[in-house]
């Protein structure tokens, strides 16, 4: 197969990949982020401590993250079918990819929201604050460099969950791989699709490492007692977090 011959295929299935990701993605974080933050909120010493909702959102979660794509794939094809009217093509591929995304990025969130200090949390209460405040004031804005990283690491993780989906006709670069590189013996064609997944992963990643720095810089995040301090001086002159 020449090169111009490859390009357009390459470029479709690129475009397919990005658009599944992208909205698998998109999914995911609305769906996630909540689930993470509920999850540390109803732990013990939470905000929200309620341990038997916790450990059933936990055993959701974990179920949900223990199965493997290609089965989570299979047994949501009558849902699949539901919501898009088909099982094949990139619009019902987004489905399996964003639900077996959500749990994994929860996860994810979970862990960045338990890093905030918990003292920053005690002098937003302090001040009046209420749950929600603590979370839109304190735990989200405290977390998001590693809620970034998390980000970014959920989205490489789809893109390998998105090169498996081509193998049932999802399309994209894992679909390009299989039916020509595999099944037509075109080994150029599959090591080129491997390079391409390769250099978009770095770039991905490349630009996560970089946008959770900047953010790390921009915050001023020299460790939580300057924060605090300013908590309180906050709190002492009766202004609002």
């Amino acid at each position: 197969m020449t090169w111009s011959e490859m390009q357009p295929l390459l470029s479709q299935a690129c475009w397919d990949t990005l658009y599944m990701v992208g909205w698998s993605t998109l999914i995911a974080v609305v769906g996630g982020l909540p689930l993470g933050v509920l999850l540390v909120l109803t732990d013990r010493g939470g905000l929200l401590q309620n341990v038997l909702a916790n450990k059933v959102i936990g055993q959701v979660v974990n179920i949900a993250r223990s199965m493997p794509f290609i089965i989570l794939m299979v047994a949501l094809m009558n849902f699949t079918r539901t919501l898009t009217g088909t099982t094949i093509g990139r619009e019902a591929a987004i489905v399996p990819l964003a639900i077996g995304a959500i749990p994994f990025f929860a996860r994810l969130v979970e862990t960045a929201v338990r890093e905030v200090d918990g003292g920053l949390v005690e002098a937003v209460q302090s001040m009046g604050g209420n749950t929600w405040t603590v979370v839109r004031k304190v735990l989200v804005p405290e977390s998001l460099p590693s809620l970034i990283s998390s980000t970014t690491t959920t989205i490489v993780a789809l893109i390998g969950y998105s090169a498996m989906a081509g193998t049932v006709g999802a399309g994209g670069l894992g679909d390009i791989a299989i039916r020509y590189g595999y099944q037509r013996f075109e080994t150029e064609l599959m090591w080129i699709t491997v390079a391409i997944l390769a250099v978009v992963i770095s770039l991905i990643q490349f630009a996560g490492d970089f946008a959770a720095r900047s953010l790390h810089r921009r915050g001023g995040h020299s460790g939580p007692v300057p924060r605090l301090r300013l908590l309180k001086a906050a709190t002492a002159t009766g202004k609002t977090v």
